[in-house]
């Protein structure tokens, strides 16, 4: 229950928390809640994936910190079940620095206020790219200027608003500044074992950047429209989500913790099988 607790601070997409965990013995499954999907936002379910992906992760950082060996089964029933994950759990040896490991869990958080302008340099991108190739995540920080110029122009209000109509712009939409550091995520095909590995590293990856004091600003919206996913495919093959970097500013107050919602909401415990000669 507490390895639960700790996933669902994971980042979700428009923080619908669209996971459903089920605990039997020493094993935990993770399905998706369909109650909780977007189908109008999310048509593909690449959304709904890799916030999935990411609390998958999230409970595995926190089980390494607690002292427990994870192994993880991607997809156990295939790509038609809405199982993506079964996490086999044996004693491990805890982390040394395991009060600061489950800390970091419970202080990341997506803070969309106005960044600074402070340049992040390209050597802090590379290690946050590396936190993310390690989870099987295609990880490219946009560094070239060709492609930086395109992505400036695919992100900024005018293009959106001119492909989806005047109005608020959208929560998934985070305009690039031009002292912003951004990753592209994405791996070889748009399918459910890429999205949610995707969004196992862009667990890692906010995790990393939460310890270093950087901000992640998640950008859901260019790789989820045609028109501008198109010429990011040129860029980066098949992208599933663009991840703004950035620096807070020193001596920022905390937000407020975003809502999550109750254990007995999301988790759900098989009774245990007495077994008898």
């Amino acid at each position: 229950m507490r390895l639960v607790e700790l996933a669902c601070h994971a980042p979700s997409v428009d923080n619908a928390q669209p996971w459903h965990w089920r605990v039997h013995d020493d094993r935990i499954t993770l399905s998706i809640d369909r109650s909780r999907v977007l189908p109008h936002e999310d048509p593909s379910g690449r959304n709904v994936t890799i916030s999935c992906g990411a609390a998958l992760d999230h409970l595995c950082a926190a089980a390494r910190a607690i002292g427990v060996r994870t192994a993880v089964t991607r997809l156990p029933e295939g790509p038609s079940s809405d199982v993506l994950a079964t996490i086999e759990l044996s004693p491990g040896t805890p982390s040394e620095t395991a009060a600061d490991d489950i800390a970091n869990l419970r202080a990341r958080c997506t803070d969309r206020r106005r960044l600074t302008t402070w340049p992040v340099p390209v050597s802090a991108l590379d290690v946050l790219a590396a936190e993310a190739h390690a989870r099987g995540t295609r990880a490219v920080p946009v560094t070239d200027k060709r492609a930086r110029f395109r992505l400036e122009a695919l992100t900024q209000r005018e293009y959106v608003e001119s492909v989806l109509g005047s109005g608020p712009t959208p929560e998934s939409l985070a305009l690039v500044e031009g002292s912003d550091g951004v990753i592209a995520l994405g791996g070889p095909e748009d399918g459910l074992e890429a999205w949610l590995r995707t969004g196992e590293g862009l667990s890692a990856l906010w995790l990393r950047a939460t310890r270093d004091g950087l901000a992640i600003v998640p950008m859901s919206l260019p790789c989820g429209v045609d028109v501008s996913r198109a010429p990011l495919a040129e860029e980066w093959g098949a992208p599933h989500l663009l991840v703004r970097v950035a620096w807070q500013a020193i001596g920022r107050s905390a937000l407020p913790r975003t809502p999550r919602l109750a254990l007995h909401e999301v988790l759900s415990e098989e009774p245990a099988v007495e077994l008898t000669a």
